[in-house]
């Protein structure tokens, strides 16, 4: 009878929770019923390579963050992308976004990390598929964190086809590697004495 390590154990059991993820996220309420929520899997080789864009992104924005959610990245075994491909306003005129739906169309342009503006509505979607599948995470108790620094280095990869991204490690550690972090000051601190 053939023996799984728990190290492969464990990897296939995040990797299927991340796929669950995508179903969850796909499967969100959405305002209007407009779909276009779109989800990416990254694991692997990538891991390292949204790592390293990660460290370059650092520099470049000035987010030094960035570097200690890249050691992140590399502390976990898969990352779910989540993000809004085409999100266009869906025609409330609300305001939420500071123009009218027509002016916001006419002004949306690439950002400094994503295109912008985008729609409030849109983004709460964004917000109710991300904490559908943080929640599937959860419930497998799968350590997880929503991260922006994933997301901004995962499109410049074009790792997503997606105005907006946030990035989801995920891990099966001992110890959560995301929530138990030195202050940003300290780890920075660390990663320069080496």
């Amino acid at each position: 009878m053939p023996i799984v390590e728990g190290k492969d154990a464990e990897f296939e059991g995040v990797l299927q929770v991340a796929k669950l993820m995508c179903v969850a996220a796909r499967t969100a309420p959405k305002a209007k019923g407009v779909d276009n929520i779109v989800t990416a899997i990254v694991y692997g080789d990538d891991l390292e390579r949204l790592a390293s864009e990660m460290e370059k992104l650092a520099e470049e924005l000035g987010y030094k963050f960035f570097i200690r959610d890249a050691d992140n990245v590399r502390k976990s075994q898969v990352v779910v992308l989540i993000g809004l491909r085409d999100a266009k306003p869906i025609g409330l005129n609300c305001g939420a976004c500071g123009f009218d739906c027509k002016k916001m169309e006419e002004l949306k342009k690439e950002g400094k990390c994503y295109m912008a503006p985008i729609c409030a509505m849109q983004l709460l979607n964004l917000g109710i598929a991300l904490g559908s599948a943080v929640k599937v995470a959860a419930d497998h108790n799968v350590d997880n964190r929503m991260m922006f620094s994933v997301g901004v280095a995962a499109r410049r990869l074009k790792m997503i086809d997606a105005d907006i991204v946030i990035g989801i490690p995920l891990a099966a550690a001992g110890k959560n590697p995301y929530f138990d972090r030195p202050p940003l000051e300290k780890y920075l601190e660390k990663v320069k004495r080496g």
